[in-house]
């Protein structure tokens, strides 16, 4: 599901859901994702220090849907607007910190176009 949509289902959630909204797509994102992520791994041969690293990325990246949906929650949406449009930014960013990941041209121009767009909401 791309962000936005998740956002704006995220938006639909009530105040008494909590977090569980945010809790139920993070299970979900991990049991779907889970089988391909070890293939790869073991193709891969990582070294196991690696997997808390991947999991401290994952946990930030379950951060930003977290804080957006406690702002609309409290009816501050347009204060959580620019954190949730830097939301695919995050992953890739920490990735390319933590785990020394290489960055594409694709991703390059994702991070520039994240950043730009940021730029675009804090001026209107």
């Amino acid at each position: 599901m791309p962000a936005c949509t998740r956002h704006l289902a995220l938006g639909q959630a009530g105040p008494a859901s909590g977090l569980w909204p945010v809790a139920a797509g993070r299970v979900a994102a991990v049991l779907v994702l889970l089988p391909d992520a070890a293939r790869h791994a073991r193709r891969l041969k990582l070294p196991p220090v690696r997997c808390p690293q991947a999991v401290l990325i994952g946990a930030g990246a379950a951060l930003g849907p977290g804080l957006y949906l406690l702002a609309v929650q409290r009816q501050l949406p347009a204060v959580a607007v620019v954190p949730a449009s830097l939301y695919p930014a995050l992953p890739v960013v920490l990735g390319l910190v933590l785990l020394h990941a290489r960055i594409s041209r694709r991703q390059a121009v994702g991070l520039l176009g994240a950043g730009a767009a940021t730029v675009l909401l804090a001026l209107g």
